[in-house]
């Protein structure tokens, strides 16, 4: 079954993620089990963020594997009471299946943990904030607090050179 949904609400980090509402591709295949429904499938999307290092946009194209089991409720309670603490076990609702929590859970992890605008991003100058890939000669002339009492002896050396 291939099928468009929305996004949910807040499916990524606090970098970058889906914008709710954006276009997710689903394009899955629902199987039925003896222990319930097998989904598998991939899901693709758009994820929009800020780079880490300059904040500037990022758009990564998504495309990620799903495979969820949905279990019939009694083999749900079963398993249970078998103690599989372990393994999360996901319970058809009638005749309903609760897609969100699988796709936040394959999609999520996909999503890159610091995401570059590019891969040799510059960043931003410490100093001032400019973004360094717009001014690659972008430079601040700092002098160490430790020699400032020479800069003196600079300055001074000078004007009797000139003199």
């Amino acid at each position: 079954m291939q099928r468009t949904v929305a996004a949910p609400a807040d499916l990524g980090t606090d970098v970058i993620g889906f914008p709710e509402g954006a276009d997710l591709e689903l394009d899955l295949r629902l199987e039925a089990v003896m222990e319930g429904v097998l989904v598998t499938g991939s899901v693709r999307g758009r994820a929009v963020g800020e780079c880490v290092r300059c904040l500037g946009e990022v758009v990564d194209d998504v495309d990620v594997f799903l495979t969820e089991l949905y279990a019939y409720p009694e083999r749900a309670k079963a398993a249970a009471e078998e103690g599989d603490e372990g393994e999360d076990v996901r319970e058809l609702e009638g005749d309903l299946i609760d897609l969100e929590p699988a796709l936040r859970d394959a999609v999520v992890p996909a999503l890159p943990f610091q995401p570059l605008c590019r891969p040799d991003c510059p960043g931003l100058c410490s100093e001032c904030g400019a973004r360094l890939a717009d001014d690659p000669d972008h430079s601040h002339e700092t002098l160490d607090p430790r020699w400032s009492a020479l800069s003196g002896l600079v300055s001074q050396d000078d004007e009797t050179k000139e003199s």
